[in-house]
């Protein structure tokens, strides 16, 4: 027992000094253009300078807004259970990394036994009980016989056991590498299902906002249809001008009137979408009237190739790729011996009194090696399964790449598109409306039918709604930008793989 502790020293020596076998891991490449195409040769109306990494949502300068907003992190239930599922990711990492360490174990028991005919009867391991012994007649159970009966016999035992998995070919350090990346994936993705949420609260708020705006741009047309449903009834009444114009004007009115009604519709749904993100029941949430945000600030995209580190979910494609590459090692480290030291070191005796003496002392050391010769085929298998999955995970990490840089682009150019359409379709409202006022002039003189007020009437209205609806779309586009460049987030907030092997959760 004196040679045990330079002989698990040794060990430990060897293990800690073994290779792990396996391909270490490498970033792949993945495609980076140069510039975004849609920001060539366009200056955004309302640039930003830069975005909040914490509450991005700033840039609107909407308390309503920023209220709802910081309670994604807090109360959105997908938000929780990606936050969950992180937090069993990196215990996972410490569950991995007790593997590297001796296993200690403690057994007690007791045994009795007969001679002759009785019974005998032993207790498990972790604890000592009295066993249940049949004494044959004439025999006591202290061991004293009468009249030629067998002998009972009682043995207490008490034993600590150690068994260490040398790691010689890095099997388990593969582990914790390939565990450890992956409470990183869980991370990313945490992260991920956060912008999420607050990019999908901030355009149901913009949407929310946007039927506001609708509302009233419909009221006010119904007030000044109703204007004109007085002008055409007392043009009816002057003799001057038909009862189909009344009726024409009455229709119009209450057409627009249903219009108003309808857009209740939308906003309730928005209104209860906003709750849900923000982890409420919609009976909880009430949001009062408010104005849609007049300017439309656009975030600055960097170089592409900043994009990389920006995105949770390409940070969580990337991690994938070493957690798959780390279980290539795992499969391969199955071809070599698995070398093992184990120990045992007690006290067998009775009584148990003088139990734990010199005399009862017993103690094992050694140490194995097993290695399948015959698998049928199962080790290729797994190893070329592996590398498989880590080729499957690099294509999802290039896609993941490509289809951040198509999001970019795709809202880079809705606003610069969107900002040309704008400044024709402002011209146009204001053309709209000076030719109702024009057709409602003409119409008091008698010189034009009221046909005439009730088409430009509906242009205007048109052009109007349409106007809005840019303005609510160029806001989504603006959130959309702000959410495919990251919202402020960087691959420096995931917990580095040295710290969740020192015993996460660290949280991100």
């Amino acid at each position: 027992m004196r040679r045990l502790p330079r002989l698990l020293g040794t060990a430990a020596l060897a293990a800690l000094s073994g290779c792990m076998v396996g391909p270490d891991y490498k970033r792949p490449d993945a495609p980076r253009p140069v510039v975004f195409k849609e920001l060539l040769g366009w200056k955004p109306a309302t640039p930003m300078d830069a975005i909040d990494r914490g509450a991005w949502w700033s840039v609107y300068r909407d308390p309503v807004l920023d209220g709802l907003e910081r309670q994604v992190s807090i109360s959105n239930q997908t938000v929780k259970e990606a936050e969950a599922a992180y937090r069993a990711a990196a215990a996972e990492v410490a569950v991995a990394r007790a593997n590297l360490f001796p296993v200690l174990g403690l057994n007690a028991g007791v045994t009795g036994s007969s001679g002759g005919g009785g019974t005998s009867s032993s207790s498990g391991s972790g604890a000592i009980v009295t066993p249940s012994v049949t004494v044959p007649s004439g025999t006591t159970s202290s061991g004293r016989s009468f009249g030629g009966g067998s002998t009972t016999r009682t043995s207490y035992n008490l034993q600590s056991s150690l068994s260490w998995d040398l790691d010689v070919w890095g099997r388990i350090r593969r582990q914790i590498e390939s565990s450890a990346a992956a409470a990183q994936v869980s991370a990313g993705d945490l992260a991920n299902a956060q912008l999420s949420a607050q990019v999908t609260l901030a355009t149901d708020y913009f949407e929310l906002r946007g039927s506001d705006a609708m509302q009233r741009l419909l009221d006010q047309t119904v007030a000044e249809y109703e204007r004109s449903l007085r002008i055409t009834e007392n043009q009816y009444n002057a003799g001057t001008a038909a009862r189909s114009d009344v009726i024409t004007a009455q229709t119009q009115l209450e057409t627009t009137r249903a219009q108003a009604i309808n857009v209740g519709v939308a906003r309730a749904q928005f209104e209860h979408a906003i709750a849900v993100l923000a982890g409420l029941a919609p009976a909880q949430l009430t949001l009062p009237p408010g104005p849609l945000a007049a300017e439309v600030p656009v975030a600055p995209p960097t170089v592409p190739s900043a994009l990389l580190e920006r995105r949770p979910d390409i940070a969580a494609a990337e991690r994938a790729m070493q957690e798959q590459n780390a279980l290539i090692g795992v499969q391969i480290a199955a071809y070599y011996p698995d070398i093992s030291l184990s120990a045992l070191y007690g006290y067998v005796g009775n009584p148990l009194g003088s139990l734990i003496q010199a005399s009862n002392r017993i103690w094992s050391i050694g140490g194995a090696a097993s290695e399948t010769l015959f698998s049928g085929g199962a080790r290729p298998a797994a190893v070329t399964a592996a590398r498989a999955t880590y080729d499957e995970s690099v294509a999802t990490y290039r896609q993941t790449v490509l289809t951040a840089f198509q999001q970019v682009e795709d809202a880079l150019s809705t606003l610069r598109i969107l900002q040309q359409q704008s400044v024709v379709q402002d011209n146009a409202v204001r053309l709209a409306r000076q030719a109702v006022q024009i057709a409602l002039n003409e119409y008091r003189a008698g010189t034009v039918a009221y046909t005439t007020v009730v088409t430009n009437q509906a242009t205007a209205l048109s052009d109007e709604e349409a106007a809005l609806t840019i303005g609510m779309q160029s806001l989504e586009a603006s959130v959309a930008l702000i959410g495919a460049l990251g919202g402020g987030w960087d691959a420096s907030q995931l917990p580095t793989q040295g710290q969740l092997q020192r015993g996460g959760p660290v949280f991100p």
